[in-house]
């Protein structure tokens, strides 16, 4: 039996949040760091805290990382709201507008929400925010192709 693709579970240091990881560890989400996520009503909050690593010249988060984060988060949202359990849904397209830059070393929040679900796709929108304020650092919407039936 093969070990599943996705590890999923309560996360014991963060009361309410799932901890959300692939389970081989060679793959591109692990550059992401840890990532956790929760339901919260019509939203799933999906969380990282960017290193050094994601960082660019002017010590913000580097927009290709936020890029990922954001990708990453879809799939944890909807894993979360039970609309895909299979590792092989795809991104067909991913619009963001970067609205501030984000800090290193503390917690960026993507606030995902569905907008509607067909038989194969998943349409999604989001607010990626930082700190107590929620300071906006981009708004996106995406389109998930879910995996087909086997």
């Amino acid at each position: 039996m093969t070990a599943p693709a996705f590890l999923d579970e309560a996360d014991v240091d963060h009361p309410g949040w799932r901890r959300f990881a692939l389970s081989d560890p060679t793959r591109f989400n692990t550059l992401l760091g840890d990532m956790r996520y929760r339901i919260d009503g019509a939203f799933a909050r999906v969380r990282m805290t960017p290193e050094h690593r994601h960082s660019n010249l002017r010590d913000h988060v580097h927009g290709g990382a936020l890029l990922g984060f954001i990708d990453v988060s879809l799939f944890a949202a909807t894993r979360g709201f039970g609309l895909i359990v299979a590792g092989t849904a795809v991104t067909l397209d991913l619009n963001t507008q970067f609205i501030g830059g984000a800090r290193i070393g503390e917690a960026i929040e993507a606030q995902v929400e569905v907008l509607k679900e067909t038989g194969r796709l998943i349409f999604l929108r989001g607010l990626v925010v930082q700190g107590e304020d929620e300071a906006r650092i981009a708004a996106f919407s995406a389109t998930i192709r879910k995996p087909a039936r086997t």
